[in-house]
């Protein structure tokens, strides 16, 4: 059953409605990964790292509801239930416990890195089908771009 009725085709609307929902399981993913790490980083880099890891939760949560809205925009119910983000989202967290600063950019680096990587390909997948999804997209891979490069320069040179 469909509630709401999309502008797109039927082929459009689920790739389009792919895109969003690996999209939207990737990035509360991210942030759940993001806080993890925050609440049990150590090191002599805890403050900086701490309040980037912040900042990196808060762009994912900010783009997971545009994501959500703009799936629920095209009729396709998003789902970003517990089990779902559990079962199917990209990137992988830290280990249980307190975690070391440095690994703690190198679990960030890969998380982004990953979600990055599956960005790109909706990005191409949803080129013709919704540009707009695809802009989207495309601004929100930027903004993990930029979390990704600011993480990996933490890190120089051990990860250049």
């Amino acid at each position: 059953m469909t509630v709401v009725k999309s502008t797109l085709s039927e082929s459009a609307r689920q790739v389009v409605g792919e895109a969003l929902q690996g999209t939207l399981v990737d990035l509360l993913g991210l942030s759940l990964i993001g806080k993890q790490a925050h609440w049990n980083i150590v090191g002599p880099r805890f403050r900086s790292i701490h309040l980037q890891l912040d900042e990196v939760v808060d762009t994912a949560r900010t783009y997971a509801d545009t994501v959500a809205e703009r799936a629920a925009t095209l009729g396709v119910p998003p789902d970003g239930r517990p089990e779902t983000v559990a079962t199917t989202a990209a990137p992988q967290g830290p280990k249980e416990g307190w975690v070391q600063d440095t690994e703690v950019v190198g679990v960030m680096v890969e998380a982004l890195e990953a979600t990055i990587g599956l960005l790109r390909e909706r990005i191409t997948a949803t080129a013709e089908p919704d540009p707009v999804t695809q802009d989207l997209l495309i601004g929100l891979t930027a903004e993990l771009e930029k979390h990704r490069w600011m993480f990996q320069a933490e890190d120089w040179p051990r990860r250049a």
